[in-house]
């Protein structure tokens, strides 16, 4: 059976509506009976999926993330960054990106990030005259930060699904990260130089800022904790988002802004993304066995191999495949279902795999905020109550920044590369 049937099945199952974890692990399934092949590879990869060390972080990451945003630490982060450098020139979308960052640098989440910052920038940017659009653009685009900067939940499956080493992707987030936290806070001051309806706020006394870094400095502390304890060696991913988890609790109770009944409801949907997370991860694990015995993944590499024979041109033709299919695919299941077809390519054309992971969580990241699937659009719709459309008409100039930033990458490796080659 060709590649073309199989993905024409795919895209019709997913256009019907059938849940994505059905979809991969059903059609898995099919193809495993239909010529007849060994099915007791399924259980084999049902139980792998849970059988793994590295994926212990998803859920402590996501239980530290839901802590933080049940106990609204966002506004103190928010309050501390807009004391500092609100009264620059679009000061507040400046704030608004910054703080984005940092939370990522806590949750490995986009959308806790987008869901955390939004509640607290939607109200203060709109008093200060910025455009909506324009705000739910930046929240929007700010949010996917959540996914490159470390921790990176899709990172941490990217480096599960393609055997590669998560502590040295979490390290070639940090340049591409900041670059695109730079260049969001260079549009956001160039926006509000030009926009007529700005309003610029007063700069902040040092009592003011004093007692405004006091209460954000518990949320700093978790994300010094997580990532320093990854980056010198003291734990690994897995462990680094336990301790996360930890000192979210300590810090959070000392503070009296969790109870209970909120850590129940927060370790509750904590488990309801863990679980979808782990069933989609298992579908595509019963695919992703299924398509290797057919040897699709060989068929593809060497469809693209024969075809394209310059490297740049076979990575455009990647980007164009993943950005076409990143307005259907949510990005979880855009990562579970390309990265086993692509990966023995990309390894047959000796592109570095930890380059190509970031490559990839960059086009995610524009998949995020593109429709008519783009998770982060939905986020801020629902804390907003906006239309669509005018999230989208915000969103659009940070999607080109993002793609843009991707061809960048691929010009520029070392932006990726740099630092976990010298650290």
């Amino acid at each position: 059976m060709s590649a073309f049937i199989i993905l024409f099945l795919l895209i019709l199952l997913l256009v019907i509506r059938v849940p994505v974890a059905f979809a991969l692990g059903g059609l898995g399934v099919a193809l495993l009976v239909y010529f007849p092949l060994p099915l007791m590879g399924v259980p084999q990869r049902l139980y792998g999926t849970m059988d793994s060390f590295e994926l212990l972080a998803v859920p402590m990451f996501l239980l530290m993330s839901n802590v933080l945003l049940k106990a609204k630490v966002g506004k103190d982060l928010f309050g501390a960054v807009q004391s500092w450098i609100g009264h620059w020139p679009g000061g507040l979308g400046v704030a608004t990106v910054l703080s984005c960052g940092i939370f990522s640098a806590v949750s490995g989440s986009s959308v806790a990030t987008a869901a955390t910052i939004g509640t607290v920038a939607i109200p203060e940017m709109s008093k200060r005259g910025y455009p909506k659009h324009f705000i739910y653009g930046l929240l929007a685009a700010g949010g996917t930060l959540g996914i490159l900067i470390p921790p990176s939940i899709p990172l941490i499956i990217y480096g599960i699904i393609s055997e590669t080493s998560i502590s040295k992707l979490f390290l070639a987030g940090i340049g591409p990260g900041l670059f695109l936290v730079t260049v969001f806070i260079a549009y956001s001051m160039i926006y509000a130089k030009f926009n007529k309806d700005y309003q610029s706020i007063e700069k902040a006394s040092w009592s003011e800022r004093y007692s405004a870094t006091l209460k954000a400095i518990p949320t700093v502390l978790i994300a010094t904790s997580v990532i320093g304890s990854i980056y010198m060696g003291i734990a690994t991913p897995s462990e680094s988002a336990g301790l996360g988890f930890v000192i979210s609790l300590i810090v959070t109770f000392s503070m009296g802004r969790m109870n209970w009944t909120m850590l129940k409801e927060a370790v509750y949907t904590s488990a309801k993304t863990t679980i979808m997370i782990f069933i989609i991860i298992a579908g595509a694990k019963i695919f992703s066995y299924s398509i290797t015995l057919y040897q699709i993944p060989q068929e593809v590499s060497s469809l693209l191999i024969n075809n394209i024979s310059n490297v740049t041109l076979f990575i455009g033709a990647i980007g164009l495949v993943l950005l076409f299919i990143g307005f259907f695919l949510e990005s979880l299941s855009m990562l579970l279902i390309m990265v086993p077809v692509l990966f023995p390519a990309i390894l047959e054309r000796g592109i570095e795999p930890i380059w190509f992971g970031l490559f990839f969580v960059i086009l995610i990241e524009t998949a995020l905020i593109t429709p008519p699937v783009g998770m982060n659009l939905f986020i801020i719709q629902a804390i907003s109550n906006a239309k669509i459309s005018e999230i989208v008409r915000g969103v659009w100039p940070f999607a080109v920044i993002m793609l843009l930033t991707a061809v960048l990458l691929w010009f520029w490796q070392d932006l990726a590369l740099y630092i976990p080659r010298n650290f």
